[in-house]
């Protein structure tokens, strides 16, 4: 029977400037899921972990940074796994990192660009990434009423 999981989170990185941008990471050749897939940020939530911490946590272990502001959005990305049988629901949240420093990419990717939200939706395989791009750009960088509703407040975030 197939099961239902919520082990990952994703994460949209943007950083503000003239025309916002956004992040896509380009993952391995040798990767063994997805090899060469340009995606958002994304990873598993470890045990004990509540899935914002984890947000956190993926961003800097994937780019090497602190993001400025988490948020969560109103998107859970769904897709089904065929080598576990499972079907997967994934929070997506954004981070807005400060546009001035500079990422350093973990080894599990090989590339990434910043990207306007229109490149940055072409460049995407998945459609719920898409979505993400989208839906950050809605929400939250076109200051929509809902945005202060969704921002993590400081007092909740890692303090490492």
């Amino acid at each position: 029977m197939s099961k239902i999981n919520f082990e990952i989170v994703e994460i949209v990185v943007f950083r503000r400037g003239a025309v916002p941008e956004f992040l896509v990471l380009q993952r391995s050749d040798d990767d063994k899921i997805y090899p060469g897939l340009w995606q958002i940020v994304s990873g598993g939530i470890e045990r004990g972990e509540k899935a914002w911490e984890a947000a956190l946590r993926e961003v800097k272990e994937e780019i090497g940074v602190k993001p400025r502001k988490l948020y969560n959005t109103p998107l859970t990305n769904t897709f089904y796994f065929f080598t576990n049988d499972s079907v997967n629901l994934s929070p997506v949240f954004a981070a807005e990192i400060d546009p001035t420093i500079e990422i350093k990419i973990s080894p599990e990717h090989k590339n990434h660009k910043w990207l306007q939200k229109e490149e940055a939706i072409s460049s995407l395989v998945w459609p719920g990434q898409k979505q993400a791009i989208q839906g950050v750009y809605d929400y939250i960088i076109l200051n929509n009423p809902a945005r202060g509703f969704m921002e993590i407040p400081l007092k909740h975030r890692d303090k490492s």
